[in-house]
C-alpha cells in the first residue's frame, strides 16, 4: 500500500508540474490534467496521497494540490467514508493545522485558505451533532502559535461566510450550524476579542524593540485576521454582542484606528457595525461614538491618514499610486463612510421612539465631516453628500443651532466643489492625483462628476430650505463676482476663435458652477419664501447685471440665458424690466460666433441658440400672463425672423411659434385665437395642401427625388441643392406639431364657456371643448398621413432601388442613436469647440429620422389636443390603418418604436372609453396580431445565433462590426418587445404595482427561506378583484376572442424569450391578468397544455434568475391549482418535468382535488410545488456541468414534535386548549 501511494504521488507530481509548466504543451497539460481529475474520481487511497502531497516539505504547488484531493474528498466521498475514515481524516487535518504549516510570515496564503476549507467543509457535515468539541479544539489550536491562531480564523470567517452570507449548504444543516453559532455567540465574541487584544499588545511591545520585528509582524498578521473574522460576524450577530460591556468591542476598535498596520481593517469592522439596522432600542449604544474620547480617536486617525497618502510614499505595505499611497487613502474613505453612517444612525435615532437627544459634541462630528467635504479627493467629497442631505432633511436636526450653522458653510464649500476640476489626465488641481487613482480616464471621471454635481445641487436645495436668505446672499455675491471677473481662457483655448473659452478653461467652469449654483438655490428659493420675504430689490439688481452683461463667448452666454430664466421669476414683481429681458433673448436666438461664415456652427453656438428659444418657450408657458402684454411686440419679432429662410433653423423658428400659440390661449377668446392661428398657420397651410406639395407626400418616387434621395454626391463640399426642400417640408410638420401641443382651450371652465370654448356636455355633465387650431390641423391632417404611408413605403425593395448610392444607407440607425442602443458613452470632451460637420448621408439620415418622428408626435397629440374633433372623423380608423399601419413589413425594427411608444400608446391612454369598439379595437388588433408574428421570428433569429454560437476560428474571422450589427439588431429587437409589453399593459392591465402575495405566516416567519425575493415578485389571484385589474379598453379587447387569443399568445411566449426584464414584467403584470378571465370557461385541453408548458419553457431559460424564478414559479403554481381540476392534461405536462417525485405529485394533486381534505399554508405549497418543478428550472451555464455536492442532514437538535404540541395548543382557541397548556404533563413544553 505504502509503495502504490508513493508511486501514485511520483505521478502527480509530475503531472502538476506539467500542468503548471509554462513551456508545456496543451497536450500534455489536457492528458496531466485528466490524470489528475481520474485520480480523484477513482483512485481508493486519495486521503493517503492527499496528506502525502500537502507535507511541508512538499513546494507550495504540490501541497496546494494535496490540499485540494483532501478537500475534494470531503466533499464528494464523505457520506460514503466509514466512522473510522473520517475520525482519521478529521485528525490528520487537525495535525496539519496544528503541525503541518511553515512560520505563519513564510506560509503562503493559498496554503492557508486551502486548510481552512477543508476544515470547514467537515464542519458543515458533523458540527455540532457528531463533533461538539469543535470551538474547544480551536481555541486550543490559537495556543500553539501565530500560524494556528491565523488559520483558526480563517476556518470561522470561512464558516460565517458559507453558512450566513453564501448559504452553501441545505436548509437544515445551515439552521443546525447557525443556532449552534448564535448560542455559543458569547463565548465566541470572548474568544475573538481576547485573541485580537493579546496580539495587538504583543505587537505593541516589540514593534519598537530591535532584532524582534519579524515577532511583532507575526502578531500583527494575526490581529488583521482576527478583525477580517470579526467583520464577518459583525453584520449578523445580535447587536448586544457587539455592544456587550459598555461597547468594549467599539473601544477597541476606534483604539486601533491610530495602529497604521490594523487601522483598514479595524475601520472596515467599525464600518459595519456602525451600519448595522434593526430596532432603534437595540442601536441606541452606538451614540457612544458621539463621546469625546471616541471622536478624538477617529478624527486623529483621519489627519495622520490625509498626511500619509501623499506624503509617506516609503512604507513596505503600500503600494503607489502617481504619489497617492493606496492604503492609506483607502483607509481615508473607510473613515468618511463610517462618519457618514454614524450620521445616519444619528438621523435615525434623534426623534424617534427612541427618545436619543442631540448629542452635545455635535458641532465637532460636523466639522469633522465637512473636512471631508473639503477634502481634494473628488471621490470623499462625493461620499458625504447622501448624510448631509440627510441631516439637512431631519426634522430634528434641521433645526439645531449647530446644522444651521453648518448649513451656511456647507453652501459656501459646495462654490468650490461644484467647479469641475481634477482630471486623471490633468497636473490642475490636487485632486488629480486622487482622481488618477480613482478614475479610469476623464470619461469616466466627468461620468462620476456629473451625477456627484446632481447630488450636490438635492443638498444645495435642502439647505436652502434651512438658511434661504444666506443662500441667496451666496448666490449673489459669487454671480456678481463672476460678471464683474475678466474672462480668463486659460491655456485651452478655443479652436474657433481667439480670446474664447473651451469647455475647460477656468473662466468656462467657473461660470457653469456658479450657474448651477444658482439654478439650484433661486429655484427653491421661491418656493421656501413668501412674496413678503423675498429679496425682490436685491434680485432685480441681479437679473439686471446678467442682462446688461455681454459677452461673444458662447459658453459663457449659454450660462447667462441659464441665469436670466432662473432669475426671471423676479421679473413678475417688475414687468418693466420684460422688455430687455425678451431684447436679450432674442439677440441669442440670432447669435454667431463670426458673422458671415460659411462654415458650419459649432455645437456651443447651436446650445446657445437653442438655450434661447427653450428659455422663451419656458416663459411663455409659466408666466403667460406676464408675457401677455408684450404679445404683439415678440409677435412683430418673430415675423421679423421668419423674413429671412435660411436665419433660423427649422427647430428654432418652432420654438418661436409654440411661444406665440402659448401666449394666444390667455386671449379667452375663440374667435381670436382661432383668427391668430390661422394667420399663423397660413404659409404653412398654403405650402402643405399646395398641388406641388400633395403630389410629393402621396408619391414615394417624387418624395425622393424633392428632397434629393436619388442623387448622387460627388463633391462632398458642393452645396446641397434640395437642402430648402427637405426644410420647408420640415418646417410644416414642425409647425403642426407645436400648434398640436400648445394650442389649448382656458383651464378655468367659466372662462372656457364665456370664450366660446364649450360646445356641449357628455353624458356624465362634463364639458365638451373645441380647440382653436382644429379647422387648420384637420385641413393638414390627410397629407401627413400620407407622407406616413409614403415615409412607410420608402422602405419596400422598388423604393429602396430609387435611391441613389450615396444615400442607400440613409434608413439606417444613426450612430448617435446606435450607440445610445448598445449603451456606448457619447464623447463629452472637446466636442463644443469644433464646427459639427455633417456628410450629406448625416443629414439626409437626420431629416427622415426627425420627419417620422415627429409626423407621431403630431398624431399622437391629436387625440388630447383636439378630444371629439379628432375621434368623430369619418372612418378615421380605416385612415389610420392605411397609413400608419401600412407596408409594416418592410419598415425596419428601429421605426417601430416611434409608432408604439409615442402614438398608438398615446393614443390608448387619451381615447374616450366611447370610441374604444370603433376606434382602438379595429387597430390594435391587427398591431398585436402583425407585432407577434414579426417578434416570434425575430426572437427565433436571435436563439439561434445563441444556441449555434461558431468555432473559435469563426468568431475570429468575424468583423467587429458584423459582431456590432448583430448586437445592435438584438437590442432593437429588445426595445421594441418591451414597447409592445407597454403597449399591452397600458391597453389591459390597471393596477401597474401588483400586491405583494403572502400569508401572514409569510409575513411573521423569520425564517430565511422566504427572502424578499419570494414575497416582492406578487400576482394577484384572487378572482374577486379580477375586475379591477383589467381596463375598460382592456374587458372591450377581451370580447374579441381573436384579439384576446392574440393578447395570451404574446404573453405566454414573450416569457421565454431570452429577456429577463420582458419575462419578469409579463410573468408578473399580464399573464395570469389576462388568462384568469377564462378560467372558468372553455379554453382547449390543447391551448391549456401550451400555456402551461410555455411558463415552464420560461423557467427553463430564465430559473437561473432568482426574481424571473419566483415569479414564473408563482405563475404555474396559480395555473396548475385553478387548472388542474378541469385539465387532467396538466399532469401529463408535470410527468414529463425530468427527476420529478411521482409520489411527491400525487399528494400534491390530491391536495388540489380535495382541499378540504389537508389544508396547508401557502408558503408550504409553494415550496412543494417548487419541489416538484425543480427539474425544469435552468441553471447558469457555469453550474450546468458542476458535479452536485450533497450534504446530508444530521439528527435534528431540537424535539420536533413537543414544539407542534405546543403550536397545536396555542392555535386552538378552546378553553380547554389553555387548560391543557398549563396542566403538569405540559410542564416541559
Amino acid at each position: 500500500m505504502a509503495e502504490a501511494v508513493a508511486e501514485m504521488c511520483d505521478q502527480l507530481i509530475k503531472a502538476v508540474n506539467v500542468m503548471m509548466d509554462p513551456e508545456s504543451s496543451q497536450r500534455y497539460r489536457l492528458e496531466a490534467l485528466k490524470f489528475c481529475e481520474e485520480f480523484k474520481e477513482k483512485c481508493p487511497f486519495c486521503v493517503q496521497c492527499g496528506l502525502q502531497l500537502s507535507e511541508r516539505t512538499q513546494n507550495p504547488i504540490i501541497r496546494h494540490f494535496g490540499l485540494q484531493i483532501l478537500e475534494h474528498v470531503i466533499k464528494f466521498r464523505w457520506n460514503n467514508m466509514s466512522q473510522q475514515e473520517k475520525v482519521h481524516l478529521k485528525n490528520c487535518a487537525m495535525d496539519l493545522l496544528s503541525k503541518g504549516t511553515h512560520p505563519i510570515l513564510k506560509e503562503e496564503s493559498h496554503i492557508k485558505d486551502a486548510l481552512s476549507r477543508i476544515v470547514v467543509e467537515m464542519v458543515k457535515r458533523e458540527w455540532p451533532q457528531h463533533w461538539p468539541d469543535l470551538l474547544k479544539e480551536l481555541e486550543t489550536l490559537t495556543t500553539l502559535g501565530e500560524a494556528q491562531a491565523e488559520l483558526v480564523m480563517l476556518i470561522l470567517l470561512r464558516l460565517a461566510e458559507d453558512v450566513i452570507t453564501f448559504q452553501t449548504l441545505p436548509t437544515q444543516r445551515r439552521r443546525d450550524i447557525q443556532q449552534t453559532l448564535t448560542q455559543n455567540m458569547d463565548g465566541v465574541f470572548s474568544f475573538l476579542l481576547t485573541v485580537l487584544q493579546l496580539n495587538v499588545d504583543n505587537y505593541r511591545k516589540l514593534k519598537g524593540v530591535a532584532g524582534e520585528e519579524l515577532k511583532a509582524m507575526a502578531h500583527c498578521r494575526v490581529g488583521v485576521a482576527t478583525l477580517n473574522t470579526l467583520a464577518g460576524y459583525i453584520d449578523w450577530v445580535a447587536m448586544v454582542h457587539i455592544t456587550n460591556g459598555n461597547c468594549r468591542l467599539l473601544e477597541v476598535l476606534c483604539l486601533l484606528l491610530s495602529e497604521p498596520e490594523l487601522q483598514l481593517e479595524a475601520a472596515e469592522c467599525l464600518l459595519i457595525a456602525i451600519s448595522r439596522k434593526g430596532k432603534l432600542e437595540d442601536r441606541k449604544p452606538l451614540m457612544v461614538l458621539f463621546d469625546d474620547v471616541a471622536m478624538h480617536y477617529i478624527l486623529s486617525a483621519a489627519q495622520s491618514a490625509d498626511g500619509a497618502a501623499i506624503c509617506n510614499q516609503s512604507s513596505t505595505r503600500t503600494y503607489k499610486t502617481s504619489g497617492v499611497v493606496e492604503r492609506h487613502y483607502t483607509f481615508l474613505k473607510r473613515l468618511c463612510q463610517v462618519l457618514s453612517a454614524l450620521g445616519s444612525q444619528l438621523c435615525s435615532l434623534v426623534g424617534s421612539a427612541a427618545e436619543v437627544d442631540v448629542p452635545r459634541n455635535l458641532n465637532k462630528y460636523i466639522e469633522a465631516f465637512l473636512a471631508f467635504t473639503t477634502h481634494p479627493s473628488q471621490f470623499l467629497k462625493s461620499s458625504t453628500q447622501i448624510t448631509w442631505g440627510t441631516l439637512f432633511r431631519h426634522e430634528v436636526l434641521s433645526k439645531d443651532p449647530v446644522v444651521i450653522k453648518m448649513a451656511v458653510k456647507y453652501l459656501r464649500e459646495t462654490m468650490t466643489n461644484l467647479v469641475k476640476t481634477g482630471f486623471p489626465s490633468k497636473k490642475d488641481s490636487p485632486s488629480c492625483e486622487y482622481s488618477r487613482g480613482d478614475f479610469d480616464s476623464d470619461e469616466d471621471f466627468n461620468s462620476f462628476f456629473n451625477s456627484f454635481r446632481a447630488q450636490q445641487g438635492e443638498v444645495v436645495r435642502l439647505a436652502c430650505r434651512i438658511v434661504p436668505k444666506e443662500a441667496f446672499l451666496i448666490t449673489s455675491e459669487w454671480l456678481q463676482y463672476q460678471i464683474m471677473t475678466p474672462i480668463d481662457t486659460g491655456n485651452t483655448t478655443s479652436k474657433i476663435g481667439e480670446g474664447l473659452c473651451s469647455i475647460l478653461s477656468p473662466s468656462a467652469v467657473q461660470w457653469d458652477a456658479m450657474t448651477f449654483f444658482t439654478e439650484s438655490v433661486l429655484g427653491q428659493l421661491f418656493k421656501v419664501l413668501d412674496k413678503e420675504r423675498l429679496p425682490i430689490e436685491q434680485g432685480i439688481e441681479l437679473l439686471q447685471m446678467v442682462v446688461s452683461f455681454d459677452t461673444h463667448d458662447p459658453l459663457i452666454l449659454s450660462c447667462v440665458l441659464t441665469n436670466v430664466s432662473s432669475l426671471f421669476p423676479f421679473a413678475t414683481h417688475q414687468p418693466q424690466i420684460l422688455p430687455q429681458v425678451l431684447a436679450k433673448l432674442f439677440a441669442a436666438i440670432t447669435f454667431e460666433v463670426l458673422e458671415e461664415n460659411k462654415t458650419p456652427r459649432t455645437r456651443a453656438v447651436k446650445n446657445v441658440r437653442r438655450h434661447a428659444c427653450s428659455s422663451i418657450v419656458k416663459m411663455c408657458r409659466d408666466y403667460p400672463q406676464l408675457i401677455l402684454p408684450c404679445f404683439d411686440m415678440l409677435y412683430a419679432h418673430v415675423k421679423k425672423l421668419f423674413c429671412n429662410e435660411l436665419l433660423l433653423t427649422q427647430m428654432e423658428k418652432c420654438a418661436l411659434m409654440e411661444a406665440l400659440v402659448l401666449i394666444s390661449n390667455q386671449f379667452t377668446d375663440f374667435s381670436k385665437q382661432e383668427a391668430f392661428l390661422e394667420e399663423l398657420m397660413s404659409p404653412v397651410r398654403t405650402r402643405w395642401l399646395s398641388e406641388e406639395m400633395s403630389s410629393v407626400l402621396w408619391d414615394p418616387a417624387l418624395f425622393l427625388a424633392h428632397v434629393g434621395a436619388d442623387q448622387v454626391i460627388n463633391d462632398p463640399s458642393s452645396e446641397d441643392q434640395f437642402g430648402i426642400s427637405r426644410s420647408r417640408i420640415s418646417f410644416c410638420v414642425y409647425t403642426l406639431m407645436g400648434v398640436v401641443k400648445r394650442a389649448r382651450w382656458p383651464a378655468d371652465p367659466q372662462k372656457a364657456h364665456a370664450g366660446g370654448f364649450v360646445v356641449g356636455q357628455s353624458a356624465n355633465g362634463d364639458p365638451i371643448y373645441r380647440n382653436p387650431c382644429t379647422t387648420q390641423v384637420l385641413a393638414l391632417l390627410p397629407n401627413l398621413l400620407g407622407l406616413i404611408r409614403t415615409h412607410n413605403s420608402l422602405f419596400s425593395p422598388e423604393n429602396m432601388a430609387r435611391h441613389s448610392e450615396t444615400f442607400i444607407r440613409v434608413h439606417e440607425v444613426m450612430d448617435v442613436e446606435k450607440n445610445l442602443v448598445l449603451g456606448l458613452p457619447q464623447p463629452v470632451l472637446d466636442i463644443y469647440d469644433s464646427p459639427v460637420y455633417k456628410t450629406a448621408l448625416e443629414r439626409m439620415q437626420g431629416f427622415f429620422c426627425t420627419l417620422y418622428d415627429n409626423c407621431f408626435h403630431v398624431l399622437g397629440n391629436l387625440g388630447p389636443s383636439l378630444t371629439q374633433d379628432f375621434y368623430t372623423i369619418d372612418g378615421l380608423a380605416l385612415q389610420i390603418s392605411n397609413s400608419v399601419l401600412s407596408n409594416l413589413d418592410n419598415v425596419p425594427d428601429h421605426r417601430l418604436r416611434p409608432l408604439l411608444r409615442v402614438f398608438m400608446k398615446q393614443l390608448v391612454v387619451s381615447c374616450p372609453p366611447e370610441y374604444h369598439e370603433s376606434l382602438l379595437c379595429p387597430l390594435l388588433g391587427p398591431v398585436f396580431a402583425y407585432m407577434l408574428q414579426r417578434l416570434t421570428l425575430r426572437w427565433q433569429i436571435i436563439n439561434q445565433r445563441s444556441s449555434l454560437g461558431g468555432s473559435e476560428e469563426e468568431s475570429l474571422i468575424l468583423e467587429e462590426t458584423q459582431v456590432t450589427q448583430e448586437m445592435l439588431e438584438e437590442q432593437l429587437v429588445r426595445i421594441v418587445t418591451r414597447e409592445l409589453l407597454d403597449l399591452i399593459i397600458v391597453s389591459c392591465i390597471s393596477r401597474k404595482v401588483p400586491e405583494p402575495v403572502g400569508s401572514k405566516e409569510e409575513t411573521a416567519d423569520n425564517d430565511d427561506e422566504m427572502m424578499a425575493t419570494d414575497a416582492s415578485q406578487g400576482i394577484q389571484m384572487n378572482s374577486a378583484t379580477s375586475v379591477d385589474e383589467l381596463t375598460d379598453l382592456g374587458k372591450c379587447l377581451l370580447k374579441h376572442e381573436d384579439i384576446y387569443m392574440t393578447l395570451l399568445t404574446i404573453a405566454f411566449t414573450a416569457v421565454s424569450w431570452k429577456d429577463t426584464s420582458i419575462c419578469h414584467r409579463t410573468a408578473s403584470l399580464v399573464c395570469w391578468t389576462l388568462l384568469r378571465q377564462v378560467v372558468g370557461g372553455n379554453l382547449l385541453p390543447e391551448a391549456v397544455t401550451w400555456l402551461y408548458v410555455s411558463v415552464l419553457k420560461g423557467l427553463q431559460i430564465h430559473g437561473q434568475h432568482e426574481g424571473s424564478n419566483a415569479t414564473l414559479t408563482q405563475l404555474a403554481l396559480f395555473m396548475y391549482e385553478n387548472l388542474r381540476a378541469r385539465y387532467v392534461e396538466l399532469r401529463g405536462v408535470m410527468t414529463q418535468i425530468p427527476n420529478i417525485q411521482q409520489e411527491a405529485l400525487d399528494q400534491f394533486d390530491h391536495r388540489i382535488l380535495n382541499p378540504a381534505a389537508n389544508k396547508v399554508t401557502e408558503k408550504k405549497r409553494k415550496e412543494q410545488f417548487k419541489k416538484l418543478i425543480a427539474g425544469a428550472i435552468g441553471k447558469p451555464l457555469g453550474q450546468q456541468f458542476k458535479k452536485e455536492v450533497h450534504i446530508r442532514n444530521l439528527p435534528s437538535l431540537f424535539k420536533a414534535g413537543k414544539a407542534d404540541t405546543k403550536r397545536d395548543l396555542l392555535e386552538n382557541n378552546e378553553t380547554t386548549g389553555l387548560t391543557a397548556l398549563f396542566c403538569p404533563q405540559q410542564e416541559d413544553v
